[in-house]
């Protein structure tokens, strides 16, 4: 280290010692430099080769855009066309899959996320053994429980709501016993300090805390499975996506993009009042 580079008042052998007792204050070392040019270089040719194992060329996207231009350009000016009746009961049949599967789903994932808690559930191979169950459903898509209950119960709605009700049930009950492991103690050790049993303390120390974080996550997933059910509806799970499908088989885009805004405004609407149903319920905070 030259002069110049010493801080004023002191020498370089103080810098030295400096040095050596901290060297991570004095940069990267060499080998921690190599290291990182190495993982960067790794990084360069894995993306490279995924390139590559994708055909991701210019061409290819460059066509691609131009065709996505060309859609958008149909798309304008937004249609409801001559079945717009057909849009609209679509539309309601997906609203009405969306809300009557986010509250199954809430509904028993309550217990269960109690019986995955283990401030609740002490016994290990019991807790365990119903998380690893929470993992494996929640590692099947949406899309793949609705083929499956398509061909279990037919096309039509019904296969929809099961397919929501089974995937966001293990979602659900996950988040929920996360939040229950992560309620205060002290409230449930002061209502079993007074002679209640542990279900009155569980009922009246634990629930309390976690009940609006349940009502704020299953407002979401409604509005989540509102946008959902539009897309089931293409595997024959009823709803909107079936109507979404067919006006894309014959290429009326200006109906499609009409279905496309109705979805974003009912899905807004759906977020609206469900912000003012969870301000009315949990309360809201006063403003300082």
């Amino acid at each position: 280290m030259s002069g110049a580079n010493v801080p004023p008042g002191m020498s370089g052998a103080s810098v030295a010692r400096w040095r050596e007792a901290l060297p991570a204050a004095f940069g990267p070392s060499p080998r921690q430099r190599a290291a990182r040019l190495a993982g960067g270089a790794a990084f360069l040719a894995w993306l490279a080769w995924a390139f590559w194992l994708f055909d991701i060329t210019p061409a290819r996207l460059w066509n691609g855009l131009s065709g996505l231009f060309t859609i958008i350009r149909l798309m304008i000016p937004p249609s409801p066309g001559e079945l717009w009746g057909d849009i609209l009961k679509g539309l309601a049949e997906s609203v009405a899959m969306a809300f009557l599967g986010t509250v199954l789903a809430a509904t028993f994932a309550v217990p269960l996320g109690f019986l995955g808690a283990r401030n609740i559930v002490t016994t290990t191979l019991l807790r365990f053994s119903l998380r690893r169950v929470f993992d494996g459903m929640r590692g099947v898509d949406q899309l793949i429980w609705a083929l499956a209950f398509v061909r279990a119960v037919g096309l039509g709605p019904l296969a929809g709501v099961l397919a929501l009700f089974v995937s966001d049930l293990a979602t659900l009950s996950k988040l929920y016993a996360e939040a229950i492991e992560n309620a205060e103690r002290r409230q449930a050790e002061g209502v079993t300090a007074a002679g209640a049993s542990r279900l009155l303390a569980v009922r009246f120390g634990i629930l309390p805390q976690v009940l609006p974080v349940m009502l704020a996550q299953a407002l979401y997933f409604f509005e989540s499975n509102t946008r959902s059910a539009s897309i089931l509806g293409v595997v024959g799970a009823g709803g909107i996506g079936l109507q979404i499908a067919e006006r894309i088989k014959v290429r009326h885009w200006d109906e499609v993009a009409f279905i496309i805004l109705l979805m974003v405004v009912t899905v807004a609407v759906i977020d609206w009042l469900g912000g003012k149903l969870r301000r009315r319920l949990i309360g809201e905070r006063p403003r300082a």
